[in-house]
């Protein structure tokens, strides 16, 4: 059966997914192509994610898995362009057994899915297996049926090794024999390595192999298999090469755009419009994984794809700039499977267009010092000469490398070396040069090393690999232990739009950084504000990881706040605006413009909306665009924030849509409950909205439940029935209350008979300690409202500490004088130490001298007595 030409690659990784989900797999999606594995500079196989599981450092989720994993690998990168099969980025498909299943299985799953799956003929697929390994080679002709004369044994070629200690194993691959047209035949042992090409190689991890060379076998074997879909993809669509499958053509029509020249009429020009097309596909995803171009580690390599890319371009007769197209090339090919290329296209591409531009710039200077230099007559380029291409014209030494043996010449790498070595030894020294955090230094490290690079935007980016920029002092002398640490590229959400700063922390070889706080300290410069213990030291490979519960929190809360906005707009009216807003682990905070205060209907309208959105668990769409094509879409943006000609919109269910830096759930549905905690004014035509969501609405709920149950217990009730219940309550205090006014009044009457009794020519004037100042004020009114004095006098110390007089009059004065009680308690209040004031009729007066009512008495009895 000759292979099926509608296979293409969006087909074949849905085909090989489902293949294995259906025999009990689980799906595991890509991980970054950038590893947690310090060991590694690129996940360069599918089981490098899974590394942890298979040495046993935690156990596996799941007992079989499936991926298409991105892969990068730099051996290759001078290799590409030059044969048909070669590749820097590719996807693995794989499926791996942690312990469950093993050779019986793996090796009909994967005949199975080719021949049958696939459709390619098995008479044309040859097996190889491990010289020791009899029993994978019964397995292959017994159970599969594949004849002796197609399975040929290989040494250490067919044996896999994590290391040289530690799990191993015989492997097993799958070749495709493309024809005798392609090289002589023998099989993948003898055979040209052009006609048989391997598509699949099982690893059979049995052994766990000892320090002293031996090995034993492991408790429970696994499985690990690895095939490319670059390399699969031709025999399914009937061509012999990589670049002639749906996955290069469009990158193969980019490049012949941007160079103008034709692809199939010359070898050597084909091999420099494959290197585009190979790169522009590498440097897109390396990027949008979040590697910037730098000196060092990931970032050097992804400079050196670029700049190669760029002078092939220029080799070829290209006269613009590259990097754009290629990656718009990259997307359309590359963007249906990996979302996160599309959602970054705007950034990626500036990146990379940065870089070209600034290697453009130096590449005709650097060019013609190398050609002087190979001009005359060396057979070979110094180690000054190549130090001197990377360090002050940004040439990669292996760009140096690749010209100089285009000229009849060699690099002295050695000398190259020598003079990196000291390069960097001056760097380390720098570095331990204490600088203080200031503008001056933050502007420095912005200048020299570019803006942070934030990776945290998934909802799974808590982790990520780094390298130390700088790490600035918070004191001169550098002894607080307080440092702000700056990095190429960070998970850590640096406060803005509300949001605060994540915490977490950042671990080097030699020390750990506790974050507990990141913030922008210049626009695109995240500082990284942390405790060091150890020593972290700008040059060092670090390991940068987020406070991943509290990241949770955050993002529940700022879609939370977007969910908020849209239910105040559609319930009070398009004039509400946002004002400002807090985002913390805790709560949220949301102030707009609205100028009264909400009704408890309309309250309650907004949080129904919210958590009605919240139950549809919409997806929460984020893209790139341009600041127009925002705005026409209706996003909003507030607050004086300040955006460029590149936006970022996020899209909260289908009411809610804004531009936004912040980080943001994956679905609706994660938020949890919303409650609101209060609502007041904060000003003229402000209000202030505080809530909750989440596990804070959820414990806000279980303390209201405690509380209701607590007052249920207190009235004796169930708790479906407390107002009810507090209903009667009150109005048994409410009797309760009527009755006591009842009989304190009756006892008011009483006494203040008495006074008028006891009173002389229609006077009284009393004495009455330990009264508070109301009551002897309602004595006097009840004297007064009696009737029959011409005034009453009530005087006494509630404490012994104050003193307080009450003075009522009648309608009668004396003599020819109308008498006031206001302008009695102002004559006498002074004797208390204080004074008094009030209305004519009733009038009080009060003071810190107790020892002067009897002399304030006495002057009342003079004045309406006449008594001396």
């Amino acid at each position: 059966m000759s292979p099926s030409r509608g296979v293409d690659a969006g087909r074949l990784r849905a085909e090989f997914t489902d293949f294995f989900i259906e025999r009990g797999h689980v799906a595991v999606p890509s991980e970054s192509l950038i590893p947690h594995d310090p060991t590694v500079l690129f996940t360069i196989a599918g089981m490098v994610p899974f590394k942890t599981y298979f040495v046993g450092d935690e156990p596996a989720p799941w007992p079989r898995a499936t991926t298409v994993q991105k892969c990068f690998r730099t051996v290759d990168i001078d290799i590409v362009g030059t044969t048909e099969r070669h590749c820097t980025f590719f996807e693995m498909l794989g499926n791996f057994s942690f312990g469950d299943y093993f050779k019986e299985d793996a090796i009909p799953f994967a005949w199975e899915f080719v021949t049958s799956a696939l459709g390619v003929d098995g008479d044309r697929l040859w097996i190889t297996v491990h010289e020791s390994d009899t029993e994978a080679e019964q397995i292959w002709h017994d159970s599969v049926g594949v004849p002796h004369r197609r399975i040929q044994r290989l040494g250490e070629d067919n044996f896999w090794k994590m290391g040289e200690t530690g799990p191993c194993g015989p492997s097993s691959e799958l070749y495709y024999d493309k024809g005798a047209e392609h090289g002589v035949d023998g099989g993948p042992a003898r055979g040209g390595t052009e006609r048989f090409v391997e598509i699949w190689n099982l690893v059979f991890m049995q052994y766990d192999r000892r320090p002293d060379g031996g090995t034993t076998d492991l408790p429970r074997p696994s499985i690990d298999t690895g095939a490319g879909l670059e390399r699969m993809l031709p025999l399914l669509q009937g061509t012999d090469s990589i670049f002639d499958t749906d996955v290069f053509v469009p990158m193969l029509e980019t490049a012949q755009s941007v160079t103008g020249r034709t692809y199939g009429r010359d070898g050597g020009v084909d091999v420099g419009l494959r290197i585009l097309a190979d790169h522009g596909r590498a440097m897109a995803m390396l990027s949008s994984d979040g590697v910037v171009p730098a000196n060092e580690g990931r970032g050097y390599v992804l400079r050196r794809i670029i700049r190669r890319a760029v002078r092939r371009a220029r080799q070829l007769g290209g006269d613009r700039t590259v990097t754009p197209d290629l990656i718009d090339a990259a997307v359309s090919v590359l963007g249906g499977a990996y979302p996160a290329l599309v959602e970054q296209h705007g950034r990626i591409t500036e990146v990379l267009h940065g870089e070209e531009e600034r290697f453009v710039r130096t590449l005709a200077t650097g060019t013609e010092l190398l050609a002087d230099e190979l001009a005359s007559g060396g057979e070979v380029v110094s180690g000054a000469t190549a130090f001197r291409l990377h360090d002050t014209y940004g040439f990669p030494v292996e760009l140096t490398v690749e010209m100089a043996e285009e000229g009849g010449a060699r690099v002295d790498l050695e000398g190259f070396e020598r003079a990196m070595d000291h390069q960097r030894a001056q760097a380390r020294a720098a570095s331990k040069k204490v600088r203080t955090a200031d503008e001056p230094a933050y502007r420095t490290v912005l200048d020299l090393e570019g803006p942070t690079l934030f990776v945290g935007q998934r909802p799974d980016g808590y982790a990520a690999p780094a390298r130390v920029l700088a790490v600035l002092v918070s004191e001169p002398s550098g002894r607080s232990g307080e440092a702000e640490i700056f990095l190429d590229r960070t998970p850590f959400y640096a406060e803005g739009g509300g949001q605060q700063g994540d915490t977490g922390t950042i671990v080097t070889e030699s020390g750990t950084a506790h974050v507990y706080d990141t913030v922008s300290v210049l626009p695109g410069l995240s500082a990284h504000r942390a405790k060091v213990t150890g020593e972290v030291l700008a040059g060092q490979d670090a390991l940068a990881t987020i406070d991943g519960p509290r990241r949770d929190a955050l993002r529940r809360n700022h879609t939370g706040t977007h969910l908020l906005h849209a239910a105040l707009r559609t319930v009070l009216g398009d004039h509400v605006r946002q004002q400002s807003s807090l985002v913390a682990p805790g709560h949220l905070r949301f102030d707009f413009s609205h100028g009264e205060k909400l009704a408890p209907e309309e309250l309650r309208a907004v949080s129904s909306m919210v958590n009605g959105e919240v139950l549809t668990d919409a997806e929460v769409v984020v893209e790139e665009t341009t600041r127009a094509e925002a705005e026409a879409m209706g996003a909003l943006a507030f607050f004086g924030e300040k955006y460029g000609q590149r936006v970022r919109v996020v899209r909260a269910g289908p009411h809610s849509i804004e531009l936004c830096g912040g980080t943001h759930v994956g679905a609706l549905g994660m938020i949890g409950p919303f409650a609101v905690v209060s609502e007041s004014s904060i000003g003229a035509n402000t209000r202030r909205i505080e809530a909750v969501t989440g596990t804070g609405a959820l414990d806000r709920m279980a303390e209201r439940e405690n509380l209701l149950n607590e007052a249920a217990a207190l009235l004796r009730t169930e708790p479906e029935h407390v107002a009810q219940a507090v209903d009667r309550l009150l109005e048994r205090q409410r009797t309760a209350e009527k009755a006591l006014e009842e009989i304190h009044q009756r006892e008011l009457r009483s006494e203040a008979n008495a006074l008028v009794a006891e009173a002389r020519d229609g006077v009284a004037v009393v004495r009455l300690d330990g009264r508070e100042p109301d009551a002897l004020r309602a004595l006097a009114r009840s004297v007064r409202e009696l009737g029959g004095l011409r005034a009453v006098v009530l005087a006494g110390s509630p404490d012994g500490t104050r003193a307080t007089l009450a003075a009522a009059v009648g309608t009668a004065g004396v003599g020819a004088v109308e008498l006031r009680a206001d302008r009695l308690v102002e004559a006498i209040g002074p004797l208390l130490g204080g004074g008094g004031g009030g209305s004519p009729q009733l009038a009080l007066a009060g003071g810190r001298n107790p020892a002067g009512i009897d002399a304030a008495l006495d002057e009342a009895r003079r004045t309406l007595l006449g008594e001396s």
